[in-house]
């Protein structure tokens, strides 16, 4: 049985180095001297070791600003855009009202068009009724994603029965209440994989940004590091430092909710 798994086991050894290659570059790369990043033969342990690449990127650049900012937009709009999406997947779940199935239908729809449609109408949107300042605007395309109403829409008629819907209104409790009390902890797996989710498409956003923000002092940090690496010295060794940090809250975040996110993606494969 060990002989056959052998195969199985070197393609996922190979695959596992594929997907940290990257990363283990970066890190690497991240404490060598400029000079060294691109050296020949390449090594991955720094000879000589340095973290002047992290102090010039703090003390020479916004960095702090950009990483600020980057996060704090990623998590209210991670925090708003959960609670909007299980409340509108609880609507399409578990009422009915004229205009359901078209508007679900509209909605599961918009899963298929490029973000780069909607970019530019989106934009004058915003700017045309005054709300186009960069706190608000850059967190307004996470707010209800299609896709996060369409996996707790799922999700819901899956897990939560209507006898336990039907016994609490019995009993008196409003239709907030029961979605606040009964349906959002039912919800708990698979409300932290849509946040973990969300968070990365939000913290990752590079083309929204750059079509919003034209005043420096409110880049976020793709637009940030991009500045770094497009600049005409490249400083790769600059971005290589904040890519490292840029990493962190991702990480924590998944450290985290990694007990919710397996549990939501494990129900979803057994259900789905």
């Amino acid at each position: 049985m060990m002989r056959t798994r052998i195969p199985l086991y070197g393609t996922l050894v190979l695959l596992l180095l594929a997907f940290l290659a990257p990363l283990l570059w970066a890190l690497s790369g991240s404490f060598k001297p400029r000079g060294d990043i691109f050296a020949y033969p390449p090594r991955l342990l720094p000879d000589p070791f340095t973290l002047d690449n992290y102090q010039r990127l703090f003390s020479g650049q916004p960095f702090w600003r950009w990483f600020l900012m980057s996060t704090v937009v990623a998590l209210v709009a991670t925090t708003v855009s959960v609670f909007v999406c299980a409340l509108a997947g609880y609507g399409f779940a578990k009422f009915r009202f004229a205009g359901k199935r078209l508007l679900f239908g509209v909605m599961f729809s918009s899963l298929s068009v490029p973000f780069a449609v909607i970019l530019v109408p989106l934009f004058v949107i915003l700017v045309k009724t005054g709300l186009g300042s960069p706190w608000f605007a850059l967190i307004v395309p996470w707010v209800a994603p299609a896709f996060g109403i369409f996996m707790m829409q799922q999700y819901i008629v899956q897990s939560v029965p209507d006898s336990v819907l039907e016994a609490a209104r019995i009993d008196g409790a409003s239709e907030f209440g029961i979605f606040r009390t009964i349906v959002l902890p039912l919800l708990r797996p698979s409300l932290g994989a849509l946040a973990v989710w969300q968070f990365l498409q939000s913290y990752n956003s590079f083309l929204w940004p750059l079509v919003l923000v034209s005043d420096s002092s409110q880049y976020t940090l793709p637009l940030g590091l991009q500045t770094l690496f497009v600049s005409e010295q490249r400083q790769y060794d600059l971005v290589l430092a904040g890519a490292v940090i840029a990493v962190v809250p991702a990480v924590a975040l998944f450290v985290v909710l990694r007990k919710q996110l397996l549990e939501g993606l494990s129900t979803g494969a057994v259900k789905g």
